[in-house]
């Protein structure tokens, strides 16, 4: 072969390395925006923890009940579901990509993963995401995490009795909310399955029906007053 020949092969060589690199880097890059969006990770016997919610914004009160949960529940994980949009108010939220970035600023946690879930299975109300998840991870123990004045609504949800017949509840109390939480429907109706806050790391190992109800410090804070204050926007 002459010497024009071996520098064409030579040539024609590194063209085909230079392609499988840039092909390489595409695929690495569509591996990458494709786990952004992937489920979130859990295998049997694990514990997760659900806090649900449109986190318009996020703030220091939610990872802070978070940060209390983990400890009090004994839980594994805790996933921060970002729903499409909350069926009860009327008013939608920001998108769904600006509130995950934010909730990931305010909760950069490593046992916290903020996902879009419920965006992914497609479901609309709690007990719809709560079946989804129950078939997709099996094994994998689910508790339901939510504030006192959730627990206070909590009969007005779709379907809130098979959310309390099948999966754990951990309520974590917020300023103002604890006697009307005490007093609802859902607490009077199950009020033999309660568990006393001080056996709350029990929660994530009994059968359901369970729930329990923690007092903890509370940092005043809300995606209401934020908004009001400016402080966010869609």
């Amino acid at each position: 072969m002459s010497y024009r020949g071996i520098g064409a092969a030579s040539t024609m060589f590194e063209h085909a390395v230079q392609m499988c690199w840039l092909i390489d880097i595409a695929a690495l890059k569509r591996a990458t925006s494709s786990m952004k969006s992937s489920y979130p990770y859990a295998r049997s016997g694990q514990t997760i923890g659900l806090l649900g919610g449109s986190f318009d914004p996020a703030h220091a009160g939610h990872a802070h009940i978070t940060r209390e949960a983990l400890k009090r529940f004994g839980l594994y994980r805790v996933w921060w579901m970002v729903s499409p949009g909350n069926p009860l108010k009327n008013r939608g939220p920001a998108p769904i990509e600006q509130r995950m970035e934010r909730a990931r600023m305010v909760m950069d946690h490593p046992r916290v993963e903020v996902t879009d879930i419920e965006q992914q299975l497609g479901t609309r109300y709690t007990a719809q995401t709560l079946q989804a998840l129950q078939a997709r991870y099996r094994g994998v123990r689910f508790v339901w995490l939510m504030g006192a004045d959730n627990l206070a609504q909590f009969h007005l949800w779709q379907d809130w009795q098979w959310i309390m017949e099948n999966v754990a509840i951990g309520v974590l109390a917020r300023p103002g909310d604890r006697i009307s939480a005490r007093m609802s429907p859902a607490a009077r109706l199950y009020r033999a399955n309660r568990i006393a806050g001080r056996h709350s790391h029990m929660l994530s190992r009994v059968g359901t029906p369970a729930w329990c109800f923690v007092n903890v410090p509370m940092v005043d804070q809300s995606s209401t007053a934020i908004r009001a204050a400016g402080d966010w926007s869609a």
